[in-house]
């Protein structure tokens, strides 16, 4: 990598260097609260609507008291409506609600409420444990990419997790496009962190030009 390509990744990470986990508030831990209420943000993420929006629901349902499982498929459907309102997420809000509920339902009957018993059934195997999180309603292969990027700290087994948009990110500021050689470059920063930085260059043009002018 060229001294240019260094100095990239260094202002790319000394301002978006963070997780969207981290942005929504949540300590991941292998623990199952914080692993669902990742995957709860990347099920909000995976819509096409803007980032900061589907943080700030994430946040909206957990100060709601929809911060587990249980609690999510106690919740009314109504109330699941109102909290994805308060958090802008209107244009989804209905059919979100809905999928909310029943991924919740799932999680209980299937894993028992734990993500950590999904990962089990995976047996290590990164691509069955892709199609597993598949298997859970209203996530599809974008929402599962998400909810391994931000994971994969935690669950290592799949790390470097560096998908394609977060490569479309990489291409985006000019820099190689090859997972590992990113990671190396980027060290000691998490590959977690890395990924969620290349991916918002690759959702906004502006971020990508304001990086490559600060790096020279």
């Amino acid at each position: 990598m060229s001294d240019k390509q260094q100095h990239v990744i260094e202002e790319l990470l000394s301002s978006y260097g963070r997780t969207y986990a981290q942005e929504a508030g949540i300590r991941l831990r292998n623990t199952p609260q914080p692993l669902y209420r990742t995957l709860v943000l990347a099920h909000l993420l995976s819509a096409r609507i803007r980032a900061s929006t589907a943080v700030a629901t994430a946040r909206a349902l957990y100060d709601a008291g929809m911060r587990d499982p249980r609690s999510m498929a106690e919740a009314t459907w109504r109330q699941r409506v109102d909290a994805l309102g308060r958090g802008g997420y209107r244009r989804y809000d209905e059919r979100t609600a809905t999928q909310l509920g029943a991924a919740a339902k799932l999680l209980t009957e299937r894993w028992g409420g734990d993500l950590r018993r999904l990962r089990e059934e995976a047996g290590g195997d990164v691509s069955r444990l892709r199609r597993l999180v598949q298997e859970v309603t209203g996530i599809g292969p974008t929402g599962a990419d998400i909810f391994l990027r931000e994971v994969q700290s935690v669950w290592p087994e799949a790390a470097p997790y560096i998908d394609a948009k977060a490569l479309e990110g990489a291409r985006r500021l000019g820099l190689p496009d090859e997972p590992d050689q990113l990671v190396a470059s980027a060290r000691p920063t998490e590959p977690a962190a890395l990924a969620a930085a290349l991916v918002r260059a690759a959702l906004d043009r502006k971020l990508v030009d304001e990086v490559l002018a600060r790096a020279g």
